[in-house]
């Protein structure tokens, strides 16, 4: 296990983890720390070999307020220079998006778990997920447009991948409300559930389900799936073809099949 952080709670069970936001008492906003502290957790996340799939989830009564106003005090420059202020603001940027960004290149699938208040920053977070499943009582807002700001950290890159173009416009450019249901009807989250204690449940269920396959194969299949996103088809199919060439392991196909013919799991190396 890493070392224990201070706004993250962080355990593994059944080859799952679970990472969860801990500022309750702030509805988890993303201070500074957390950035930082996302970042190298999922960086072990994704060096470990026992964890297979791992939970993003959120303590308390809110999944994430967004961006804590005090990581826009980190930004303040002496420099009387705007292109040297601005040149370490889009430095700042730059980092705060590689603070997400290894959510989505954690090799294992994460799964986000996102109950009552996603907003903004949150929003950025999630998109960085394989799937998103939410509680009845859930909405998700990208709020930068309400400060008067163009969200920058990744919701308008990526969430245009996730949902109708159309959509994600209309959210970017009126900040409103997109409840559950509607993430749902658009794709955003996979299944709504009643409350958050039936949601983690589920979600871990279905955590586990991933876990159970061949970790090899699971983690190919996350590879191919961000690459396709972003090249064409063309290149996802050479790419395939080159990366089973290499990467496809006869253990694990004989370890398949043979507990296929017995009509049991299998059991594969981490």
């Amino acid at each position: 296990m890493p070392a224990n952080f201070e706004t993250l709670e962080v355990s593994v069970e059944e080859q799952v983890a679970t990472v969860l936001l801990n500022r309750p008492d702030k509805a988890n906003a993303m201070n500074g720390t957390m950035w930082d502290e996302l970042q190298r957790c999922f960086e072990w996340l994704d060096a470990e070999p026992s964890v297979r799939a791992v939970i993003l989830g959120g303590s308390g009564r809110h999944f994430c307020a967004g961006m804590d106003l005090s990581v826009f005090g980190d930004t303040a420059q002496s420099s009387a220079d705007p292109a040297r202020r601005a040149e370490q603001f889009r430095r700042t940027v730059l980092r705060l998006q590689g603070n997400l960004t290894v959510i989505e290149r954690c090799r294992v699938p994460v799964l986000a778990a996102i109950h009552s208040t996603c907003i903004g920053g949150g929003v950025d977070m999630t998109c960085c997920a394989d799937m998103r499943y939410a509680t009845e009582d859930a909405f998700f807002s990208i709020r930068e447009i309400d400060i008067g700001m163009t969200a920058d950290v990744g919701t308008l890159q990526r969430l245009p991948k996730i949902i109708p173009d159309g959509v994600a416009r209309e959210l970017a450019y009126t900040g409103r409300n997109m409840d559950a249901e509607e993430a749902r009807e658009v794709g955003f989250v996979n299944r709504v559930f009643e409350n958050r204690e039936i949601m983690m449940r589920e979600v871990t269920a279905i955590a586990r389900s991933i876990a159970a396959k061949a970790p090899l194969a699971v983690r190919g299949s996350k590879e191919m799936l961000l690459y396709s996103r972003d090249h064409s088809v063309a290149e996802g199919l050479n790419y395939i073809a080159t990366w089973n060439a290499g990467m496809m392991s006869q253990a694990d196909l004989q370890a398949g099949l043979q507990a296929q013919a017995r009509n049991e799991p299998a059991v594969f190396e981490d």
